[in-house]
């Protein structure tokens, strides 16, 4: 989306949140300050969502996107009404078009919405007049947590501008790094290195996209971890994604075959830069070494802090509860 000029809280009030695709660099620059106030001066937000309610729809596992988007109506003063998938009538075969026509008539205040399929939150999104928030369908996008990331890149660095990051890890499955490196491709001098296993690359079409911005990135194998993350400011490490392999024996083998060779141990970090951070989005699995949590490079729990901030501006921005 190309950029229009001055951004006001206006020009996000009533919005879906569905694709970091839908906002232009500048609104996505207004968004992160939006998240540094809501950080930094909580108490004037306090109340600003009272008498509003959020639907949250999960219909994968969650626990930090769920608990955060939570926290952050909570502490805005809205409520929440969550839709227990387990005892609803999705399990008698109501479809997903159904389940929403239903909710709309329920009339929510916003939508939050995670599904196993590509492209669900944009359905959702088309069929509802409230507005839906994204938290990860499927393989294709998560925006909150690619704002999250960028966010907490801005934390640690300053700026987003000539961020050197290595990326590794299921770049093939994984939607947070797709999202992650479309986004910083929109900032000046942006370089990243993609590591992964050759059958876990990034997919051709996304690297045919920086092509044609004419992005610096390179490619390499897990065994080149070290080398490269010694020439960067920091890495974003991602979990092999078991639920994202084919089902089967063949999948099978190749989740275990990637799982026992990727790991980012404490002793790989001997020669990386005194300011160097990693982040994750979490969970982690068997990927990053448990000491390196208690080193001073480990940022990815403060990433994940960075949610409630991060969620709290899309809820106060999208629901019009602060003034400028």
């Amino acid at each position: 989306m190309a950029d229009s000029g001055i951004i006001t809280k206006q020009d996000f009030l009533g919005r879906d949140v569905v694709s970091i695709d839908d906002f232009s660099t500048s609104e996505i620059d207004y968004i992160l300050d939006h998240a540094e106030k809501v950080q930094k001066w909580p108490q004037e937000f306090e109340g600003s969502m009272q008498g509003k309610q959020m639907m949250p729809m999960f219909f994968e596992n969650s626990t930090r996107t769920a608990t955060s988007f939570q926290v952050a109506m909570h502490n805005l003063s809205g409520s929440v009404v969550d839709l227990d998938l387990e005892r609803s009538s999705i399990k008698k075969g109501e479809t997903l078009r159904d389940t929403i026509k239903m909710i709309n008539g329920y009339k929510p205040d916003v939508i939050v919405i995670r599904h196993s399929k590509d492209g669900s939150a944009r359905f959702v999104a088309d069929i509802s007049p409230i507005p839906v928030m994204n938290a990860g369908d499927g393989k294709n996008q998560h925006p909150t947590q690619t704002l999250l990331d960028l966010y907490t890149i801005k934390e640690i660095k300053g700026t987003l501008d000539n961020v050197k990051i290595a990326i590794a890890g299921d770049l093939k499955y994984g939607r947070t790094p797709h999202s992650l490196a479309l986004a910083l491709a929109r900032y000046e001098g942006c370089d990243m290195s993609f590591v992964s296993p050759e059958s876990l690359s990034m997919p051709k079409d996304l690297l045919a996209r920086l092509d044609k911005q004419n992005i610096m990135y390179t490619e390499s194998g897990l065994n080149d971890l070290e080398e490269v993350i010694n020439n960067c400011d920091m890495v974003y490490m991602t979990r092999v994604q078991r639920e994202r392999f084919p089902e089967g024996p063949e999948g099978e083998h190749e989740y275990d075959r990637v799982a026992s060779e990727y790991c980012l141990k404490e002793s790989m970090l001997e020669n990386v830069g005194a300011r160097f951070k990693i982040l994750h989005p979490l969970p982690k699995v068997f990927e990053i070494e448990d000491s390196v949590d208690d080193t001073d490079y480990a940022y990815y729990f403060r990433q994940a802090e960075n949610g409630v901030y991060i969620r709290m501006a899309l809820l106060d921005l999208v629901l019009g509860g602060y003034d400028d």
